[in-house]
């Protein structure tokens, strides 16, 4: 059969994909992409968010439409908090997320999957990545959060944090670079909390070392971290230079009174802490964040507060979100919500500051020869553009006349671009005209 596997969402979402487009190569199916006919979709829904979910109902829609002789497979947090909204939309099978592993054999058993024309080949099992696709590869090592977020849905959606073993992420990440990839990113709903459900508080720790030890894998990447679950020890793991140079630490308000109504477990002073130790045990790091604006109750004086603490940690990227009440959290019955057009003018001022250290970041790296995971290309004359990310997370664009994708090599980097930064790859001649077109 013919599979079409969308999502929207986080990086986790990403993951379970990857691991259902294996599941169903290796039971001999087709996965297509968009655009393509499909006679089964799977569709992967998010709801952090009120334009979330939306996104997923409209998206479940376009793929009916486009596949109109396709059987559609809901699964994800959406369809797990509002499975009458899902249904309503006349799918014809309903996954919650903690059947997700098992969902090749869900639609199986719905009749909805025909037998596989023949057995794949040996090697399908962890296919190469695509042309065109992300040459990282995803890997979830736990699921569910125990985190009280108040503004936060997804600990209903997902449930308890439950972590897999650290011999089953190793045999996997073993798999995966035997199969070509060059980097794995390590992915979960409260990735700092894996072991802890096995009564291991260093679990976390002790997976990445095991990796790191363990395996061969060129470039290993944490996703997003909580600020409450590392202390200094933890950034000894970075003497290995396979660990890439990236943290997405959440703040998510810089003002210590918000973050208590957020019932988030840091403050100014230790965040700032953490930050600094990061800082002086990994040099050129990148530290992302994300911000929520417009949390109830949000006053002039603690969003000035927090918008020069943001200022001060100078992120080098940020994800700014304005405030979504979600039914069923704390935070949804809080008194004193902001206006809507201060939220935006606070939002606006956000991104500005964002965009500001963003830059400053990739202008701190101009002329440094960094390793590169090339990824995606744009037909040039003589050769091709190709995009990749460095090891701290910095999006750069550099000419190749040959192949370069799902390949680590150095880029000097030379000059900044809108939303990435140029670089020239040792040994490629850069034609003339792309040349005068990056200047």
């Amino acid at each position: 059969m013919r599979v079409r596997l969308d999502f929207i969402g986080c990086r986790l979402n990403i993951s379970e994909m990857e691991s259902l487009s294996r599941q169903f190569r290796i039971a001999g199916h087709q996965v297509v992409g968009p655009g393509e006919s499909a006679d089964l979709c799977v569709f992967n829904t998010c709801a952090v968010t009120h334009i979330a979910s939306r996104t997923s109902r409209q998206k479940i829609r376009r793929l009916k439409r486009d596949n109109p002789d396709a059987a559609i497979v809901v699964t994800g947090c959406y369809a797990e908090l509002e499975p009458d909204a899902i249904a309503a939309l006349d799918v014809d099978l309903i996954v919650n997320n903690t059947e997700k592993e098992n969902l090749v054999q869900k639609v199986a058993d719905a009749g909805l999957l025909a037998p596989a024309d023949a057995l794949p080949a040996p090697d399908a099992t962890f296919p190469l990545p695509a042309p065109g696709a992300h040459t990282r590869a995803f890997v979830k090592v736990q699921d569910g959060c125990d985190n009280r977020c108040t503004y936060c849905i997804v600990t209903v959606a997902r449930g308890a944090g439950r972590s897999r073993t650290i011999a089953d992420v190793v045999t996997e990440i073993r798999q995966l670079h035997a199969a070509g990839y060059r980097e794995a990113v390590l992915t979960g709903v409260h990735l700092g909390s894996f072991g802890h459900d096995h009564g291991n508080p260093r679990g976390l720790f002790q997976l990445v070392d095991a990796i790191l030890t363990e395996t061969d894998i060129p470039r290993l990447r944490l996703s997003s971290l909580e600020p409450w679950d590392l202390d200094a020890d933890f950034f000894s793991l970075w003497e290995n230079p396979r660990l890439c140079r990236h943290l997405h630490l959440p703040l998510q308000s810089g003002n210590d009174a918000v973050l208590r109504r957020m019932a988030r477990r840091t403050t100014q002073t230790q965040f700032a802490a953490l930050i600094d130790a990061a800082r002086a045990a990994i040099p050129g790091i990148g530290i992302t964040t994300d911000v929520i604006v417009g949390f109830p109750g949000e006053t002039a004086a603690e969003f000035a507060d927090s918008l020069a603490f943001i200022d001060r940690m100078a992120f080098s990227g940020m994800h700014i979100f304005r405030y979504s009440p979600r039914e069923g959290t704390a935070a949804a019955t809080m008194p004193n919500p902001v206006d809507p057009r201060v939220v935006q003018a606070r939002s606006e001022q956000l991104h500005a500051l964002a965009a500001r250290h963003e830059r400053a970041f990739r202008q701190s790296l101009l002329g440094q020869t960094l390793p590169v995971l090339w990824e995606t290309a744009e037909d040039t004359l003589g050769g091709q553009m190709w995009s990749g990310l460095t090891d701290n997370y910095v999006r750069v664009s550099a000419f190749a006349a040959g192949d370069r994708h799902n390949q680590i090599t150095p880029a000097t980097l030379t000059n900044l671009l809108p939303d990435a930064v140029a670089a020239e790859i040792p040994g490629e001649s850069i034609p003339l005209t792309v040349a005068v077109v990056g200047a």
